[in-house]
């Protein structure tokens, strides 16, 4: 009840930015949407948690459950965090079930945009070298 009633990080970052993954999932069942937003730091630790949900109470409260449960962890950490997680400590009745797994998605989903993210800017890094070795040389 605490997680619904008073949600922590509620919010969001800039999805732009290369540190943070975004992640949007939705329930057709229900309709609920969450957005979960991860700010990663260099080393690939989870700095900061930020979310948006449009759902019930036991979605609003997986959510901030889900951002308090992901800080501080690495991005394997966090990908070890199940929905059974959720469902224990939030004590979900069985018909909210789906709820606490559209949290663990939007983990997944928002560790899977930063690392997309990542690998972009890796290759375009390398195209620049690439590049920038040729001009050298030539």
């Amino acid at each position: 009840v605490d997680h619904y009633e008073n949600p922590r990080n509620v919010g969001s970052f800039d999805k732009n930015d290369v540190a943070v993954g975004t992640g949007i999932v939705g329930a057709p069942e229900c309709g609920d949407v969450m957005k979960l937003q991860l700010k990663i730091s260099a080393d690939g630790v989870i700095e900061d948690a930020k979310f948006k949900t449009f759902g019930c109470g036991s979605a609003i409260a997986s959510s901030s459950l889900a951002t308090e449960m992901v800080k501080g962890k690495t991005l394997e950490q966090a990908l070890a965090i199940k929905n059974t997680d959720l469902v224990q400590e939030l004590a979900l009745p069985p018909v909210k079930i789906h709820c606490s797994v559209l949290a663990e998605d939007a983990i997944k989903a928002a560790i899977q945009d930063y690392q997309s993210k990542q690998a972009k800017m890796k290759s375009a890094e390398a195209l620049v070298n690439s590049v920038e070795a040729t001009t050298v040389a030539a």
